[in-house]
Formats: structure tokens, C-alpha cells, sequence
């Protein structure tokens, strides 16, 4: 059971998929590990940290990566990098597999058998696995200290001798994992906080972190949550009523957290240039959804964008990134977890149960195709 780990080739990327602390664990189960050298240095993890937890060092991805049954890795590997990875490879990592057909077959191709950790199901048992909640968490937190970067005055109330300095007002839209720790960070922080979401039961979440709920609660608004606890699209007409009464309270924000996202979707429209306009010199938004296309109108992937009206827009890529340590200590973690479960502990050998319910969730690939039903090839005529 040879497990490897290798530098991420996205420049973007500085997160690594396993620690120490789960390097030690998992040669511990039986494994022998190898990583690629200078792969955590980017999360503060040096090779002789590797070293004295139990794993070898080989100098290039390809070296790492020979014979290896068992590949860790933050995001679905490159056409590169696939070509490097023996035949029948387990691979985990974040896929990212909606509206990416070719790289789910080229991994079908190279008989991969590729498991997507975000398709991990939101149950008891999973919850240690789940790298959606464990990396959104972190970046609602880094969204907040980035909006107090960029935010050029205090955030709490001060009372001063020379005058009282009014709290900065924080208005998170979306509700999830990500906008929860918002809340409480902005909260934290003293900024008086406000938030929307169009699922009815955040309402209840947002007020016991001491925040405010702002949303249309009609009929719609009542039944606009799946089964699997995400948000569902909402109508036109909807989405208009809501987008009014955002519209008169985002005019009189100092900073808007937005965090909307529909997976297998490009990421709805929150914040309109109308809106923005709206808003006072000197108030920053930071959007969290850039990379999936934005929630709000004028914001840039990778850039921080100044409107003529003096309104700062932060589109940061990679934002669990920008806290590399705790973000790869977190998913190395839920990566572990989950390769547990396939682990026979009495033989210390790898034994993946295809029935459970947690391996067909996930698993994209096995034995040259594509074998989730959600990304089957549409059928022809």
C-alpha cells in the first residue's frame, strides 16, 4: 500500500494533501509514504518534517508517484501529472468534476480510479471527511480579516476621548459554512453584522450568532431548500423581491461578504453594478464565489478591483489558500478519515468497499470509465 503526494502544479494552489501528523497515522495503518520534495513548503511543511514522521523523499512528481497505489492530492490532477500515475491508482482529491467531462475521462482513460472529496454526503458518518465544510470554514473567517484589510477604518465601536468611532457595518450574503463563520468572525470583531440566505432555516442560525436576517420570507422562500441542505434556484420573480430589499440595504453597508454557490452551477448574481454604485466610498466587498464566475457584477478573479464611485471589490483566488497551514491540516485530515474506511486494519492492506455508500458517492472513475451516474456521457440518439 504505497500512498504518494506531490507538489500541486497550480501556481495558485499552496495547500499539500497530507501532514505529518497523517503521514505517520496512515504508514501506521500499513502504508509507506512518499513525497514529493518542497510539496508542503508552501503550508510551512518541510521535507524533514516528512522524514521524521516515517515518509521517503524523492526529488521529482514522477519519481514519487512510480508505483504508487494510493495518489493524495488538493486538485484534480493535470494531463501531466495523469500521465505519471500508474494504471488502477486510487486518486483523492478536490475534482471539481462538474462541466469537466474531458478531464474525468482522460483519469478514465489512464484507468484511474478518481474519488472527488466535494461529493462527499453531508451525513453523521462523513462529517470528518467533508473538505467543503472544512475549507469554507476557513475562508469565511479569511474573508472577513481580508475585508478588515482592506476596510480603511475600525471595525468595533470606539469610545474615545477624542469622539466615537461608529462600528462598521457587515452584511453576509449566503449562509452556509463559509457565511456562518462570516458572521462570527465580523461578529468577533465588533462590526455590526447583518445576513441573507434564501434557505428559511439559516434564519435561526444567523440570529443565534447575534446577527441580523434580512429576506423576502414569502411562500417561495419557505420551500427553498434541497433534501441535501443546499440551496435551490429561485424564481425570477423571487429573486426580483429580494433583489429590491437588498439593493436599499447593501446602499448602506461598509462591507458585503458574498458566498452564494450552486454546485454544478456558475454562481448566481447577487450584487449588481447598480448596487455597487450605491455604496459609499471606501466600502469593500470580497467575493467569495470569483472563481465560479462571481456574485457580484465588476469583481475579477485573482484581483482587487477600485470602482470610480471608491468601492473596493476582492476577488482572491484560492481563499482556504491564503491560511495554507490550517487549510492542508484540515483536509489532510478529512483525507484521512476517508482512506481509513478503505483499509482493512487487521491485514494492513487496502480493501475499498465499492457498495458503501461513501465510495460510490464519491468514486468518478474505475476500470477505464466514468462510473457516476452524474456524469455519465449524454446518451445518443
Amino acid at each position: 500500500m504505497r500512498i504518494a503526494v506531490i507538489t500541486e502544479s497550480d501556481p495558485n494552489e499552496t495547500r499539500v494533501a497530507a501532514t505529518p501528523e497523517t503521514v505517520k497515522k496512515l504508514i501506521g495503518l500499513g502504508a509507506t509514504f512518499t513525497v514529493e520534495a518542497g510539496a508542503g513548503i508552501r503550508s510551512g511543511i518541510t521535507d524533514e518534517d516528512y522524514v521524521a514522521a516515517g515518509a521517503g523523499i524523492a526529488k521529482t512528481a514522477k519519481a514519487a508517484l512510480k508505483d504508487a497505489g494510493i495518489v493524495l492530492k488538493v486538485r484534480r490532477p493535470s494531463t501531466a501529472e495523469i500521465g505519471l500515475m500508474p494504471k488502477g491508482a486510487m486518486v483523492l482529491a478536490i475534482m471539481d468534476p462538474y462541466g469537466n467531462g474531458d478531464a474525468l475521462k482522460a483519469m478514465a482513460d489512464a484507468g484511474l480510479a478518481a474519488f472527488s472529496m466535494e461529493l462527499m454526503p453531508r451525513i453523521t458518518r462523513a462529517q470528518v471527511m467533508d473538505v467543503l465544510s472544512s475549507q469554507a470554514n476557513l475562508a469565511g473567517y479569511r474573508a472577513v480579516i481580508d475585508a478588515a484589510e482592506e476596510y480603511g477604518r475600525a471595525l468595533p465601536m470606539m469610545m474615545t476621548a477624542a469622539g466615537t468611532v461608529p462600528a462598521a457595518k457587515c452584511f453576509i450574503m449566503g449562509v452556509g459554512v463559509a457565511g456562518l463563520q462570516a458572521i462570527a468572525t465580523a461578529r468577533r470583531l465588533g462590526a455590526v453584522v447583518t445576513a441573507t440566505d434564501v434557505r428559511p432555516a439559516t434564519k435561526e442560525q444567523v440570529e443565534s450568532l447575534g446577527a441580523k436576517f434580512v429576506a423576502v420570507e414569502d411562500e417561495e422562500f419557505k420551500n427553498a431548500e434541497t433534501a441535501g441542505g443546499y440551496a435551490k434556484e429561485m424564481s425570477k420573480e423571487y429573486q426580483a423581491k429580494q433583489a429590491a430589499l437588498v439593493a436599499s440595504h447593501v446602499a448602506k453597508q461598509d462591507i458585503v461578504i458574498t458566498t452564494a454557490l450552486i454546485p454544478g452551477r456558475p454562481a448566481p448574481r447577487l450584487i449588481t453594478a447598480e448596487m455597487v454604485a450605491s455604496m459609499r466610498p471606501g466600502s469593500v466587498i470580497i467575493d467569495l464565489a470569483v472563481e465560479r464566475g462571481g456574485n457580484v457584477e465588476g469583481a475579477e478573479a485573482g484581483k482587487t478591483v477600485t470602482t470610480a464611485n471608491g468601492v473596493k471589490i476582492v476577488g482572491h483566488l484560492n481563499v482556504p489558500g491564503r491560511l495554507a497551514a490550517t487549510a492542508s491540516s484540515l483536509y489532510a485530515k478529512n483525507l484521512f478519515a476517508f482512506l481509513e474506511t478503505m483499509i482493512d486494519k487487521g491485514s494492513k492492506s487496502l480493501a475499498v468497499k465499492w457498495e458503501d455508500e461513501l465510495v460510490k458517492a464519491t468514486n468518478l472513475t474505475r476500470d477505464g470509465a466514468v462510473v457516476h451516474p452524474n456524469f455519465q456521457p449524454a446518451a445518443t440518439a
